[in-house]
């Protein structure tokens, strides 16, 4: 299995970040990505360093719709460069939180574009955070992705089958989170009945977000195994069919 959407750097592994990721190994993740949005800017090499320390540990850069507002051109620029180091799969996470709106919805949508910008110019493929900000991510990525013919991860899908195809039809993989678990998550769950075995990615979202049956305990890697186990459920499929589909997914999609 691939843990596709992790966030090792959060200060809930400082204590056992060693610990968590060979727990990670023992229970079948061969490889985690983890995110590297930080605290927000200036401080966005935070999963960078962790790839540098774990060879199993791929890394992202970018700046979270929350941290919008600390972003200036210096910012762009370093991300820029950070995308060329050699464990960097991606651009993210990134896209619009309308539920929190810790940064003014305009100023979101700007860093949003420019980011998608940045990963164009680099070739590389974007992960999309957003929340309750559906339509809005749907045309700025309609505008300023689509084109570019990349793909990208819309990750811990929290939609239904429509925003589901709608993801599908923008060329985004969609990667299921320990949310599609919940008993109440039937939307979630309908979405992952539907979508096209070549394009779904699991993750855990760590430390958040644990599955059942560790709902409301901090989440860790190890526990990508229980939404495996879900989507294979609700796909009449076995769990090993379902892990290496997706990691099979993940390897096409990161060029790794």
């Amino acid at each position: 299995m691939i843990d596709s959407h992790c966030h090792l750097d959060s200060e809930r592994f400082v204590s056992d970040q060693a610990e968590v990721i060979e727990r990670a190994l023992a229970a079948g993740v061969e490889h985690m990505m983890s995110i590297g949005t930080g605290d927000g800017p200036p401080n966005i090499e935070v999963a960078v360093r962790v790839a540098d320390r774990f060879a199993p540990v791929y890394a992202t850069v970018g700046v979270h719709p929350h941290d919008a507002s600390k972003a200036e051109p210096a910012t762009y620029k370093h991300i820029a460069e950070l995308l060329k180091h050699p464990k960097v799969l991606a651009l993210g996470e990134i896209g619009l939180d309308y539920y929190y709106d810790h940064a003014p919805r305009d100023v979101q949508q700007a860093v949003f574009v420019e980011q998608m910008r940045i990963a164009a110019d680099a070739r590389m493929p974007i992960v999309i955070h957003t929340r309750e900000a559906w339509e809005d991510t749907f045309a700025l990525v309609e505008k300023h992705w689509k084109p570019t013919g990349l793909g990208g991860i819309m990750h811990c899908f929290s939609g239904g089958p429509l925003e589901a195809q709608r993801s599908l039809d923008l060329g985004f993989h969609i990667s299921f989170a320990g949310i599609v678990t919940f008993p109440k998550s039937l939307d979630i769950q309908a979405a992952a009945k539907m979508c096209p075995a070549e394009r779904m990615l699991i993750e855990t979202d760590a430390p958040f977000l644990a599955p059942v049956p560790y709902r409301g305990k901090r989440n860790e890697p190890a526990f990508v195994a229980h939404t495996a186990a879900k989507v294979a459920e609700l796909r009449s499929a076995t769990v090993d069919e379902i892990s290496r589909q997706t990691t099979a997914n993940f390897r096409a999609l990161m060029g790794v």
